[in-house]
């Protein structure tokens, strides 16, 4: 590759990567319930990590059929050049104790009563989780999406990947919920128009349908 285009890519990506740090500060510094610190934000930019999530995603995609478009979200994954997983850290056994309702339940001690989901295959997240305090990954989501317009960064807020960072070990032991925020910095956003088969037709299937039609040709030659 010539040295200018080897320069473009170094700095394009090195700007992604602060631009990520600011958009992790933004999002600390958002609004939380009650002013107290519950959400950790954690940046993953090693792409063999992205790549992980990515493949835990496909596998996620088969455990439940409303998961099917997780294999969309691990093909936009893969052309993002970082992530910032939100992880609320009270939601699932510290509820606000201002008996909202808003969880369904009548009172917070109800809640803490409340039989929590098993965890196995199917099951997302096993609240139930405390609403308010969720709503604390609303804020801090908010908060890079903010300053990411004004930076000009493509973005995304993936669901899957958060739950897949969860079931990788990315994520606090104790956090009751994650989501994921996806940046770009590229001519095109890999977040937006993408088609409708975007899981199955990519960058990457397309790649191993060229190598499964070559490799028998080419095995044949130099062996």
């Amino acid at each position: 590759m010539e040295r200018s285009l080897q320069q473009y890519e170094r700095e394009r990506r090195e700007g992604a990567l602060s631009a990520a740090r600011l958009l992790l500060a933004s999002a600390v510094t958002a609004p939380r319930l009650g002013g107290v610190g519950e959400v950790v934000i954690n940046l993953v930019e090693d792409p063999a990590l992205l790549e992980d999530l990515a493949l835990t995603m496909e596998d996620l995609s088969k455990e439940n059929p409303a998961w099917s478009f997780f294999n969309r979200d691990a093909a936009m994954l893969r052309n993002a050049d970082a992530l910032l997983l939100m992880s609320s850290m009270r939601s699932l056994h510290d509820p606000a104790d201002i008996n909202c309702g808003y969880c369904g339940l009548i009172t917070c001690e109800n809640f803490r009563a409340q039989e929590k989901l098993p965890a196995e295959p199917g099951v997302g997240f096993t609240g139930p989780l405390c609403s308010l305090r969720v709503c604390n990954i609303a804020y801090a989501l908010g908060g890079a999406a903010s300053l990411a317009e004004q930076l000009g960064i493509d973005y995304t807020m993936m669901f899957s990947a958060g739950l897949a960072a969860r079931r990788n070990g990315l994520t606090p032991r104790r956090s009751g919920f994650s989501l994921a925020f996806a940046l770009s910095v590229t001519e095109k956003s890999p977040f937006r128009d993408m088609p409708k088969k975007a899981g199955e037709i990519n960058e990457r299937t397309m790649q191993d349908r060229i190598i499964n039609r070559l490799w028998p040709q080419f095995r044949s030659i130099y062996s």
